[in-house]
């Protein structure tokens, strides 16, 4: 009983420990007064002062200069976050249920009670 009460203490403090430095890192930009942006435009920013002679992009993509409106993209940037918490999700129930298997016994049968 007293390791599982270490556990919930551990995993309580952990994630206390992230939920605050969540905080402090959005309370810091916020104080900036930063805006959110993507790398490929500070990217592009970054090219355009160094390079005087860049021609633009190699390839224009498989649609051309089509670009899909912002609601398309928000839908497929939380598809793909997900689909990558579900991959994790997996591995993480994959190791727990091999500990529990490891412990009790793989497929354990609970036991018939006799009339």
């Amino acid at each position: 009983m007293l390791m599982k009460k270490n556990h919930k203490y551990l995993y309580s403090a952990g994630f206390a420990v992230i939920a605050l430095l969540i905080v402090c890192t959005l309370a810091l930009g916020a104080g900036n007064n930063s805006e959110f942006g993507g790398s490929d435009d500070a990217g592009g920013e970054v090219i355009d002062k160094v390079s005087d002679d860049f021609g633009g992009p190699w390839w224009n993509g498989i649609f051309g200069d089509y670009e899909l409106p912002e609601e398309t993209e928000s839908m497929l940037f939380a598809l793909q976050a997900a689909a990558g918490a579900m991959i994790i999700g997996f591995f993480i129930g994959y190791v727990y249920h091999g500990k529990r298997d490891r412990k009790f016994g793989k497929h354990s049968e609970p036991e018939e009670k006799e009339e």
